[in-house]
Order: structure tokens, then sequence, then C-alpha cells
């Protein structure tokens, strides 16, 4: 089996664009993987043509490992967030294709099943103006629907600092929130890289009482520095990596001991075949895994597979329940919550077992939606309510 062509497709959200790769073989197999670019996916898209040919057309889809040489290495260049995308859309499709040919579910190449029940948690779901009891009330829909865990970033478009007014505000939010679901669901803090370290460290004091499970991205990802001081001041544990894209790059967080949950994207991290360096990396550091997950159902799909064959994994996030809910039209089986435990169930078809439909990609073009963050508003993602 060899790889014939890489056919990119692009659908569009008001907020995110989901790119879909698809890797066709001489033999019919076709393998399908997904990355949500942050606001750059022409530049993706330039990217995969550019290298699809040097590195991927003509090859075995087994030969992952070279596969990812070439990208990381043969290119010379320093891997970044394009390129460690560009390398994840290529190596996920390449493992579908792998299951497709064994007839065996990603999983199984992956570890096998370390468990059979994936926890999820809910993101993208407040969607509303910034008044505690509006956004209580749509936490309370999240629990409603089986969820056992759900994030929230309460700071509005806070950049650095936050005022006294704004600072009240947020833990007012959280607040609601806990007293909403009760004890004992899970509430992952969403900072968003957004605070110096002296606003991140006052700020996780004040949400303490509220027993948050994670403080997330406190300081910006490029000064380990920064997360140092967050470290020494909270006892919050500390999830961080979305915005850190090869496995070299987590060194200094590892032995720093700067990092409770890695955050790491399959989808810009190099794929399976990355993500299972990092996880084995980790748990010896005593890390867990919760990847960071914008994707659609695809996606969502991908990581499931290696949640499933992953000792140290923690949780799943997920938007597609609430933030474009639509996109599950876009596949024949999308993955989906089983609200009775708040988990995904493991898969069991080949491959990722999941297959795009053209069609409805069709009627979803392109729009351009991109995330501002430190915009007033950028919550909502385009919902109008």
């Amino acid at each position: 089996m060899k790889i014939v062509d890489v056919v990119p497709t692009v659908v569009g959200t008001p907020w995110r664009e989901l790119t879909f790769v698809e890797l066709v073989t001489d033999t019919g197999p076709v393998g399908v993987s997904e990355v949500r670019m942050v606001n750059k996916t022409g530049t993706l898209l330039a990217c995969i043509a550019e290298l699809a040919p040097r590195y991927v057309v003509g090859t075995d889809p087994f030969d992952v490992e070279r596969l990812a040489w070439n990208v990381q290495w043969a290119e010379y260049g320093r891997t970044g967030e394009v390129a460690s995308s560009a390398l994840a859309a290529f190596d996920i499709a390449c493992f579908d294709l792998m299951g497709q040919a064994l007839g065996v579910p990603v999983w199984k190449l992956l570890g096998g099943a370390f468990r059979e029940r994936i926890p999820a948690y809910a993101n993208g779901w407040y969607r509303t103006g910034r008044s505690p009891s509006a956004i209580a009330e749509r936490a309370t829909e999240v629990v409603r629907r089986g969820y056992r865990a759900l994030k929230l970033d309460p700071f509005g478009a806070a950049s650095a600092e936050l005022p006294p007014t704004e600072r009240r505000l947020s833990v007012d939010i959280v607040a609601a929130v806990r007293e909403a679901v009760g004890p004992d669901v899970q509430i992952m803090i969403e900072m968003h890289g957004r605070f110096t370290p002296a606003t991140a460290v006052r700020v996780a004091a004040l949400l303490e009482p509220y027993d948050p499970e994670w403080i997330e991205e406190p300081v910006p990802p490029y000064n380990p520095a920064q997360l140092r001081q967050v470290r020494a001041g909270t006892r919050i544990p500390i999830a961080t990596g979305e915005r850190v894209h090869t496995v070299a790059e987590f060194r200094e967080l590892f032995e720093g001991g700067l990092v409770d949950v890695v955050q790491a994207d399959l989808t810009h991290t190099g794929g399976f075949t990355a993500m299972r360096k990092l996880a084995g990396w980790a748990d010896v550091y005593g890390a867990l895994l919760a990847p960071h997950n914008v994707c659609g159902p695809i996606g969502t799909a991908a990581n499931l597979h290696l949640a499933a064959g992953t000792p140290n994994y923690k949780v799943l996030e997920h938007f597609n329940d609430f933030a474009d809910p639509w996109v599950a039209e876009l596949v024949d089986r999308a993955p989906s919550v089983d609200p009775a435990d708040g988990c995904f169930p493991l898969p069991t078809a080949p491959g990722l077992g999941i297959r795009l439909d053209h069609d409805a990609c069709a009627r979803r073009p392109r729009e351009g939606g991109v995330l501002k963050l430190f915009e007033a508003g950028w919550e909502r993602r385009a919902d109008p309510s």
C-alpha cells in the first residue's frame, strides 16, 4: 500500500476552521485526519501542499517514524506550530490507514485498551453574557447532559492584569458555577496565558475556595520562569502545553515540576507518534495527559484512540455538544458523550472508525472565522444570545 494523493477539505464556522486531510492509497483505503488551526488555516494548507509531495506521496503509511524524522529533522528549520500540525495531519491519517489495513481500531496499535470509558469535560458551553447567574444556568445544563466536568474562562477580555471590579466579577462567576453544579463536578479554570505571574497567583488564591481542578495557562507559554513563580504561589494544579508543539520543548516544564496536567494538542504536536513519546515522558514525572481538543468529530475520534491506550490519561476536552453541534453531520458516525456517565465509549471499528461526508462539508464553506480572545464578547463565539 502506497499513498498516492493528499486531499485537504476545510469547513468553516464563525470562530474556527476545521481542516480535514485525506490520504488516498493505490489499493483503495483512504486515511483521514483533522486539524483545527488557530487563525492560520491558509498557512497550514500551504505547508501541507509543500510537504506532502516531499515526504508523504509515494510512501508506505506504516513508516510514521521516518515521516516524523523528515518533517522535524530533514527540513532543518526549527519545527513550530504549523509544521507540527501538518505532520500531525499526515501521522493521524497514516494510523487510520494502518488500522484499516490490519482490521483493528487504532488504539490496538497504541498499547491496547487500558480503559474502556474515556471521561470528557465540556467547553464552549458558556456562550452568554458575563453574568454569574446566566453562566451558572448554562453550567446546570452541562451537568444535566451527563458531564462530570466543565471548563470556563471567566476573565472576559483581560490582558496582563485584572482590575478590582473585573476580579470580583470573575470570582463571582466561578462561585455561581460551583454553587449550581455542586461539589462533585470538576471545574477547570482557563486563563488563556493572559496574566502576569503576580496577577495569576492573586487570582488563583481567590479561586481556591471553589476547588478548581486546575488553572490552565496562567501565564504566556513562552517563559517557564514565569510559570515557576505561579507554581511557588499556588497549591492548585497547573495545566499547560497546548501551545507547545514539539516533545523536546516540554523538558524544562517536566524538570522544573511546572506542569501537573499536560495539554499538548494531538493535532498540533506531531500526531500519535509524538504524543505516545510525550505520554511516557510525562509519566516519569508524575504528570497526567489532558490533551487540548478544539477539533470537530474526526480530531475528537483520534483523541479517543490515544486516550484508550494511555495509562496516564486524565480527561478529554469536548466542544461539539455546545459550540457548532452541527459538526456531527460532517461524518458518518460522530463520537458522542454518554449522558449516563459523561464518558465516551471505546471505538471499535477499524482505523479511526470514522469517514468524512464530502457533501456535508461542501455545505459549510470557509467563513474566515477567527478567535479574538482580547475582544469583549469573544466567549460567545458568534452566538448573539
